[in-house]
């Protein structure tokens, strides 16, 4: 088979290493891995075969620059791993035609997908479970809203309206000791807050917020690929063992039901490619149109088989017969590890 190129956005990501490792180690044919990042201190810089600081994808040049890059680089297909690079990649999808196969969704279901009320609007829509909501703006507001959920009896939470993963997601509570967090907390803990404090420090701040109904309970993920609204392959996962908000342990469940939750999502929204869909207890909290972690399976690399799709080397069909090799049960365990080098 002829070798590949393949671009990966955000190769400092916390999955960047077992993403890069799953690409290469494919066997079926020697893969040539492109980084970017916005850093040179990115793990990508030392695993790929090149790496390449790019702006922000927020930044109106993001695009231009990846596409320059697929050109200097012979790039076959470009693999998005951040949330804030979908869009303005998904924008410029015309301008890749003939260059390069591009792992995004439309640009509106990036949209809905990444405006978090849009999402629990929809999830409310379609008649999939997902916490009560209000969308506010200004601590005034904030305070109405978590007393119409039932604060202080109850606990509630908020976060952006856009934001990727916890960024910026806090849980309000009545019962938020500020005294022992100061003095058990590691730095860097999400703590919970007293809703006088975070009303206090919001003011009449315009930045859009969701406050919510605080779901508890266990956290699972449904991950997969899709193509116009159908999932082709995929399957659900659990995620545990928090830190610094990353899950660290995954287990492969068996769940009909949650396929079929996934599949009422992505059907709606018309995903393409990877998906993401994250849920705490029985309530959908997230929908991200993007690759998320993946537990590898040493006969169904997903995100090779995503990349071989994309560029027309294997059928729907063929990878939804490889659903069955799905081995429920299968585990895999996050940590950290380090690269040296002598930087003089």
């Amino acid at each position: 088979m002829r070798e590949l190129t393949v671009l990966v956005t955000a190769s400092g990501a916390p999955g960047t290493a077992a993403l890069l490792r799953a690409l290469r180690e494919n066997g079926e044919r020697t893969l040539r891995l492109v980084g970017t990042g916005m850093s040179e201190r990115a793990i990508g810089r030392h695993l790929c075969d090149a790496f390449h600081v790019v702006p922000a994808g927020s930044d109106p040049g993001f695009a231009e620059a990846v596409l320059d890059l697929c050109r200097r680089e012979g790039v076959d297909a470009v693999l998005p791993q951040s949330s804030y690079d979908l869009l303005s990649l998904a924008e410029a999808r015309e301008l890749f035609d003939g260059v390069a196969a591009l792992l995004v969704s439309a640009p509106e279901a990036i949209r809905r997908s990444n405006d978090k009320a849009e999402t629990y609007a929809l999830l409310d829509r379609i008649g999939v479970r997902g916490p009560a909501w209000r969308r506010v703006q200004g601590g005034d507001a904030v305070a109405a809203a978590a007393r119409e959920l039932g604060y202080p009896e109850r606990d509630v939470c908020m976060k952006p309206v856009f934001s990727s993963g916890s960024r910026g997601f806090r849980v309000l509570s009545a019962s938020a000791d500020r005294r022992e967090q100061l003095l058990s907390n590691r730095p860097g803990v999400a703590e919970a807050m007293r809703l006088e404090d975070l009303v206090e420090l919001l003011g009449e701040n315009e930045t859009e917020l969701l406050v919510m109904e605080l779901a508890t309970g266990g956290e699972r993920t449904v991950d997969g690929f899709a193509r116009g609204g159908r999932i082709l392959l995929g399957h659900p996962k659990t995620r545990e063992a928090m830190r610094a908000g990353l899950a660290m342990y995954f287990r492969t469940l068996d769940d009909p039901a949650l396929m079929e939750t996934a599949a009422r999502i992505v059907a709606e929204l018309e995903l393409d490619h990877f998906f993401n869909i994250q849920l705490v207890g029985e309530h959908v909290i997230e929908i991200n149109p993007r690759i998320s972690t993946i537990v590898y399976q040493e006969d169904l690399n997903l995100p090779y088989l995503g990349v071989k799709h994309a560029l027309g080397e294997i059928s729907e069909e063929e990878l939804r017969a490889l659903a069955a090799r799905v081995r429920p049960g299968r585990v895999a365990l996050r940590y950290f590890d380090q690269v040296e080098w002598d930087s003089a």
